[in-house]
């Protein structure tokens, strides 16, 4: 009898997850909070239910009789993953405790402290008690503890903005809580590895752009080059380790966050999962790595093995489109861009009708394009015309794209 396995959020991630196990030969139960997420049309059974709501995705789990849960490429949703399994005692890469460890940065924080991981100094609050930030300068970093895709973010100025951003914080916590941290400048990094029976492999080493914005940190932009990788290797993989070690990662994959100058690097916080939107496509090309099968393969008890290869470009770069106002109907252009290989691929995030309003966090992007190419040159003049040729268009034919937020390397 085929296995059946409930997977946990229907975002793009979760396409290729519901592929592969497809492949294998497993019936999927996808669940969601959305009517129609992305991925629902590629599960075979769908159920409608917050992937947050542990008691209801319990209830899924016993319905069905699913042999195992799943998901990829979030960090909330692979918290009930495991808390779900561990109380069905089904498999699961992570166990629930570790899982909480690392989805919640006040407990990642102290163990930054104690194992002497270099992170921004940094307090963490359920009120505000502007006496404990003595010391601490602006620019400041608010953040709910235990929230992704940067919601809550916030770059504040003085203590008004602190308040508000505090506020604002605190009310997207599950547990009330927000950290405060000093800002530290430099180039972000967002940097996969894989942990193969307790030692770090770094897969690949991306460099964050983010829309130019005082307060918000919403990523548009994430740009492997393999000549970054050759230069950071060595300072990113000595932190990856420790990290590994630190939370005690046997076989995980893992994304760290951290602000680097070149000669030294600042954790800004970490997950034991793959980086979110297309990070999955970005490691396979740069790596040869295929995490989506890895997380599969450690579900199901089997251990991947990393056997890096040389990356199919120097340079391979996914830019995110964010829209204005309106109510998005279709793209227009992306395939035809891909066919003459101006683009190498492109992704759709949302569903058509989907209302898109203010631009506040990385899950407001609608789709995603990938170039790709191995001078400088080539890149630029890919990216020029692929902006210049894409149109995402909403319900009345008008252009709702960006296009001003996709600025040049």
């Amino acid at each position: 009898m085929a296995k059946k396995a409930l997977v946990l959020a229907g975002g793009f991630p979760q396409i290729a997850l519901l592929e592969e196990l497809r492949k294998r030969g497993i019936f999927t139960v996808l669940a969601d909070y959305y009517e129609n997420p992305v991925a629902k049309p590629y599960a075979d059974l769908f159920y409608r239910a917050s992937t947050l709501d542990v008691e209801a995705i319990t209830d899924i789990a016993k319905k069905e009789k699913v042999d195992f849960l799943i998901t990829a490429c979030t960090d909330q949703a692979l918290l009930t993953v495991a808390r779900v399994s561990e109380a069905l005692g089904l498999p699961c890469y992570i166990d629930y405790q570790t899982a909480l460890n690392v989805t919640n940065k006040q407990y990642m924080k102290k163990v930054f402290n104690q194992y002497n991981i270099s992170t921004a100094k940094h307090v963490i609050m359920a009120e505000l008690d502007m006496a404990r930030l003595d010391g601490m300068r602006y620019p400041l970093i608010v953040k709910p503890v235990d929230c992704n895709s940067s919601k809550g973010v916030k770059r504040v100025e003085n203590d008004e903005e602190l308040k508000v951003a505090f506020d604002t914080a605190i009310k997207l916590s599950r547990t009330d809580t927000a950290l405060v941290e000093e800002f530290i400048d430099g180039e972000e990094l967002s940097v996969d590895i894989y942990v193969e029976e307790g030692v770090a492999h770094v897969l690949s080493v991306s460099i964050l752009d983010k829309i130019a914005d005082n307060d918000k940190f919403v990523i548009f932009r994430g740009r492997y080059s393999s000549e970054k990788l050759e230069r950071v290797h060595e300072l990113v993989r000595g932190i990856a380790q420790q990290i590994a070690d630190a939370f005690k990662l046997k076989n995980s994959p893992m994304l760290i966050q951290m602000i680097s100058d070149g000669e030294r690097a600042f954790v800004l916080e970490f997950s034991a999962r793959t980086g979110g939107g297309v990070k999955y496509l970005l490691i396979k090309k740069a790596s040869g790595f295929d995490v989506i099968s890895a997380v599969v393969d450690l579900t199901l008890g089997k251990r991947p093995h990393v056997q890096k290869v040389t990356p199919e470009n120097k340079h391979i770069v996914n830019e995110f489109i964010y829209c204005k106002p309106g109510r998005f109907d279709r793209l227009e252009g992306f395939e035809e861009l891909k066919s003459e290989g101006t683009i190498s691929d492109y992704y759709l995030f949302k569903w058509k009708g989907a209302e898109f309003d203010t631009i506040e966090n990385s899950g407001d992007r609608i789709a995603g394009f990938t170039v790709q190419a191995d001078t400088t040159e080539e890149l630029y003049q890919k990216h020029v015309r692929a902006v210049d040729n894409m149109r995402v268009l909403d319900d009345c034919g008008n252009d709702m794209m960006r296009k001003d937020l996709l600025t040049i390397f």
